[in-house]
């Protein structure tokens, strides 16, 4: 118990200040649900009886589904924010005040904002311009890596960085052994937010300058046989889409222009093809993502 105790004085210390924020903190049903009450003291906690049949809803908060509970709690009882975890609390995910779900690559640059210290920040290869671009100019130095985080881990060591993130919901710091906590995440992610509202801000409109930069249309993920020939379509559709301003072979292809970015991968622990489409209006985002996306289905 002494080390536990130490634990969360621990996280406590390095979590920022979240003082007059009203959130809410979905466990999961998961481990999440151990140290909620003494993490997050004043919150509304759901589902934090860990029970690894999930009861409530689904343990990955990338599905929609699993964040409605929360949204709704949320939303009824006119709350700031709501933050859930995934089902062994390594990943945080966040909804603002009106439930409405922030996509976790943009929250990269916030993490970073909690440091005082200006330096490198890791990301994935599906991260958003506008995340990459906030970074450099808050003055950090983003570096690229593969998705995942055994890779990430790695990255982060190398780096040198303070911390980092995916759009899964994992985010990494030098101080916690260059690993990715959750928790220590979402308690610096509820301090950033508790600053915007001292200063007048709800969360949406903390995240508007961010969210509102670009289109984006987040992981599309498709089933496919043959992923390598899938592949080979979508490239060749995207060579006709602008002129190619960069290309990025790291994880699969990230393929940039002025217009915006794609990016098509095969999955790392799935039997999936993932495409991602952002451009600088949705008209463009849904068209681009129309075309590639009738590339990947097309079969021979």
């Amino acid at each position: 118990m002494a080390r536990l105790d130490d634990y969360v004085a621990w996280l406590l210390e390095h979590g920022g200040d979240a003082s007059g924020l009203s959130f809410a903190v979905d466990c999961s049903d998961g481990s999440a649900g151990i140290l909620a009450k003494r993490l997050f003291p004043g919150a509304v906690i759901l589902n934090d009886t860990p029970d690894g049949r999930f009861p409530h809803h689904s343990p990955n908060p990338l599905k929609a589904e699993a964040r409605e509970q929360l949204a709704a709690v949320v939303r009824d009882r006119g709350l700031d924010c709501g933050v859930i975890f995934d089902g062994d609390a390594d990943r945080a995910m966040f909804v603002d005040e009106r439930g409405a779900f922030i996509q976790p690559d943009y929250l990269i640059p916030v993490v970073a904002g909690t440091f005082r210290e200006k330096g490198t920040v890791i990301h994935d290869v599906r991260t958003s311009r506008a995340a990459i671009e906030r970074l450099v100019e808050d003055g950090f130095t983003p570096v690229m890596g593969k998705v995942g985080h055994a890779y990430a881990k790695v990255l982060l060591r190398e780096t040198g960085a303070i911390c980092g993130g995916e759009l899964a919901g994992h985010y990494y710091f030098r101080d916690f052994v260059h690993c990715d906590s959750g928790e220590l995440a979402a308690l610096r992610i509820l301090s950033a937010f508790a600053a915007a509202k001292r200063n007048g801000q709800s969360v949406s409109a903390f995240m508007a300058p961010l969210l509102g930069r670009y289109a984006n249309s987040g992981e599309v993920n498709f089933e496919v046989d043959d992923k390598q020939s899938a592949i080979g379509r979508v490239l060749a559709v995207a060579s006709g889409l602008a002129r190619e301003t960069g290309r990025s072979e790291l994880d699969g292809y990230r393929i940039e222009y002025d217009e915006g970015w794609i990016s098509v991968r095969q999955s790392n622990t799935e039997p999936l093809l993932r495409l991602i489409v952002e451009c600088d209006s949705r008209e463009r985002m849904e068209r681009w993502l129309e075309a590639l996306s009738a590339a990947v289905r097309r079969q021979y």
